[in-house]
Order: C-alpha cells, then sequence, then structure tokens
C-alpha cells in the first residue's frame, strides 16, 4: 500500500502539467519555512493552496512512511467503538496511517476526531483518507473533522475521553521557539502538554505523541514522560522500564530517538525529494506511548543508536534499560542485526564495568 501512495496522492490531488514543474521548487520552499525560515511561518501555513499542495504531494507521503514503521509495533488496547482523538491531524496523516499499518484494526468499528486548526487541511485529509478505502465496501470507520484552535499552553478542551489520544508532529511548533538551553521553558511545555493529552483520554487510554528526532525534541519527549508517570501514566514504549528516564542524566548529547533506512520508501516520493534537493537516506523520530501494557521491568534494553566500532574488534551500540545508559557489545554481525528500536536481553557484565567514555553500563550480547 505505501508503494502506492505517491499515485494515489496524484490522482486525488491532481496538479496541472504547466504548474507540475514548480513541485519540487514549492517543496524546498516550505521546508526551509519548517526548518531554518521557522519564525516566519504563519501558524495556519496549510490554509495556502500551494503549501498545501507540497505537504500532500511531499511531506505526508513521508510522514505516512515513517509512521508506519513504527505503528505494528505499539499496542494500543483498541477495541469496537473505541475513540480516538488525533490533536493537529493535518490532513489525516495518522488516521490513514493506521488504516495501512494496522489491517487489524480495519474491521473495528472505531470514531477518530480529527482536530485541526486548517479547514483546507482537514478536507484533503478526509478526501485523501475516502480515495485510500475506497476498496472497502464501508469503511467501518467515523471520522469526525473538528476546526478547532487548540493552544497547547493551556489546558482548555472539554474532554472527549478517548480510548488512544495522539499528537504527532505538534509540539515542536511550540518549543523550536525556545533556545536550546532553556529547559525550564521546554519543561513547562512536556508539563502542559501532558496534562491537556491526559485530559483528553480516558483513564485507561493510550496516549502517543510523536516528534521530530533531534536533540531538543529528545530531552521534550524525557521531561513528557516524567509528567506522565507524575499523572499515573506509565509508560509502555519505547521504554522497557518505569524508572527515571537515564538520558535526562546525560551530560552529552545523547537523545531517545530511532533511525531507519529508506532503501524500501517509494522510487516516485525519492525522486521528488532528489528534485527538491531533500534527499532522505534515513527517518528518524522520538516518541512515546503511554497506557496499554505499561513497560515490564524485565531487563530488557531499548537499542537507542547506530552500530559503532570497540577495540578487540567488537562493535556496539547504545541502549537504555532500568539501570541507564547500556553499552551493547559483541561481534558486529550480532551487534549489527540488533537494528535502531529493538530490544535485547543481554548479559551482564561479570563486574559490573563501565565505558570510560560514556559511563554506560557494559553489557554483551551472547
Amino acid at each position: 500500500m505505501l508503494d502506492s501512495i505517491p499515485s494515489l496522492i496524484n490522482k486525488t490531488f491532481p496538479i496541472p502539467q504547466r504548474f507540475r514543474k514548480a513541485l519540487p521548487s514549492q517543496v524546498a520552499e516550505l521546508s526551509r519555512l519548517l526548518t531554518n525560515d521557522r519564525g516566519n511561518r504563519s501558524l495556519s501555513y496549510l490554509a495556502r493552496p500551494n503549501y498545501l499542495s507540497a505537504y500532500l504531494h511531499y511531506f505526508m507521503p513521508w510522514n505516512l512512511y515513517r509512521l508506519c514503521l513504527l505503528l505494528p509495533n505499539l499496542d494500543f488496547s483498541l477495541s469496537s467503538d473505541s475513540i480516538i482523538t488525533d490533536l493537529g491531524c493535518g490532513p489525516l496523516t495518522f488516521a490513514s496511517a493506521l488504516w495501512i499499518a494496522r489491517p487489524d484494526l480495519r474491521t473495528l468499528p472505531l470514531e477518530i476526531n480529527c482536530v485541526d486548526r486548517s479547514a483546507p487541511a482537514l478536507e484533503a485529509g478526509k478526501k485523501f483518507f475516502e480515495a485510500l478505502t475506497s476498496s472497502e465496501e464501508k469503511s467501518t470507520w467515523k471520522i469526525n473533522l473538528l476546526r478547532e484552535e487548540i493552544d497547547f499552553r493551556k489546558v482548555n478542551r472539554k474532554s472527549t475521553h478517548a480510548n488512544l489520544v495522539c499528537a504527532v508532529n505538534i509540539f515542536n511548533e511550540i518549543y523550536e521557539k525556545l533556545s536550546h538551553n532553556n529547559t525550564e521553558g521546554l519543561k513547562r511545555i512536556a508539563s502542559n502538554a501532558a496534562e491537556l493529552m491526559h485530559n483528553e483520554a480516558d483513564s485507561n487510554a493510550s496516549i502517543l505523541t510523536v516528534e521530530p528526532g533531534v536533540p531538543q525534541s529528545g530531552k521534550f519527549i524525557s521531561f513528557l514522560r516524567g509528567k506522565f508517570i507524575e499523572l499515573g501514566r506509565l509508560p509502555s514504549s519505547p521504554c522497557t522500564h518505569s524508572e527515571d528516564c537515564p538520558l535526562l542524566r546525560e551530560k552529552k548529547k545523547r537523545w531517545c530517538h530511532f533511525a531507519f533506512e529508506t532503501t524500501d520508501a517509494p522510487e516516485e516520493l525519492q525522486r521528488l525529494s532528489i528534485a527538491a534537493k531533500l534527499p532522505k537516506e534515513r527517518l528518524v523520530f522520538s516518541f512515546l506511548l503511554t497506557g496499554g501494557s505499561p513497560a515490564a521491568k524485565t531487563g530488557q534494553v531499548r537499542v537507542i543508536s547506530d552500530p559503532f566500532p570497540l577495540p578487540e574488534n567488537l562493535f556496539g551500540r547504545y541502549g537504555c534499560s532500568s539501570s541507564g545508559l547500556v553499552l551493547l557489545t559483541g561481534g558486529r554481525n550480532k551487534i549489527e542485526k540488533l537494528s535502531s528500536f529493538k530490544t535485547a536481553s543481554p548479559v551482564f557484565a561479570a563486574n559490573g564495568e563501565r565505558d570510560k567514555k560514556s559511563g554506560a553500563l557494559i553489557m554483551r550480547i551472547e
């Protein structure tokens, strides 16, 4: 289904041939607005037709691809008549990704509240979702479009008592304006965000937050996690434990994020990326899921880095565990098989040795 997404987008949102040559430059312009020129970006940028078109043809399919790497690995504990609230949904990217990545949920009667400030993005998203699900006689998912201005700095919404609350690529629009050493500001935004989603959710609900895989996002996710634990919502993924986040104790530049190569991404999407001079060799994100099945303290380690060489012909990857930051070591073949996001059940070094460079507890892969 992912391979067919670019052609489905072209069919659903056709661009006249005389304007098609301008698409790569529009993608590049929107990318600058979302990164280097973010200070000049209007919060309603998706209401502009040229930006919405660039978003639909480039950013939405990449976000779908990224979410489809993540969603099959998460337990949401959804059942018939469950309610999902997607805050800042844009063109219904999460709903579409859920349909693609979780065929086990397609027959469940679900109600999805899609909340966003941009009416054009909401309408485009519904149109795409209908095209995506057109092969079904009748979708069992009820989509509610809710045009609302959400101030994530204030807990001001009436609860939807959802069984799953999600916020994908939303909070960075607030905290990206902070200086990178403004820890208290980041912590305050994370606290407000956690309370907002907590109030949206049923007591036994799952809450999913996905953000870009950059250092500031990783720190935000760690603060968000701490606030959720205060609110009684324990992490279930990617954490393998409910202890304090080991990476908040790190003085060096390490953060919780996961990276995947894009070799399997649709060729048409990769061609557009190259034409826009934005080639994507890797997709990187940080995320947190609370609720569902809380993280078990099983001694498992979550892999959070690429492999790197070590002395004595060994290789290593950093991991996160209830014992703090861990350096997983072993032969190159074994370490490379432990891809990003995988969990491992390694053996502790008998003498509790720590890595001199990072201070991480050294654990070996048998």
